[in-house]
């Protein structure tokens, strides 16, 4: 099988997939009431660029570790705003069932990711 390497991190499927989410959950926090621009809102955007940010980074890393380093530095954040989104549901702020499923979508990609880093030469 013949395949280009990526020449950037934006070609990663794992961070369009990212950021995607990204996009979609700043629509989502839009809904958001405003006594929560500096509380909930904010602490979710944060977590969840912090997922993006970590693969580009890690992408531009030299050695395995590192780059592994950093793609677990995003299942991290990724995590962290798994619960805001729980919270966020348990708060009324609005259905986000399709935020978690891609949310799960993008964490199984980092994993794939992080094992083809882990198995290449």
């Amino acid at each position: 099988m013949n395949y280009a390497p990526s020449k950037s991190f934006t070609e990663l499927i794992v961070w369009q997939k990212s950021h995607q989410l990204v996009l979609d959950i700043y629509k989502f926090t839009e809904g958001f009431p405003k006594t929560e621009m500096f509380g909930l809102t904010s602490q979710l955007r944060r977590s969840i660029v912090s997922v993006c940010a970590n693969i580009a980074e890690g992408y531009k890393k030299k050695g395995k570790p590192d780059k592994i380093r950093f793609m677990n530095i995003s299942q991290g954040s990724l995590a962290e705003s798994h619960y805001y989104l729980i919270l966020a549901q348990d708060l009324n702020y609005g259905n986000n069932s399709a935020l978690l499923e891609k949310l799960n979508e993008v964490s199984k990609l980092i994993e794939a990711y992080i094992k083809g880093i882990q198995n290449s030469f």
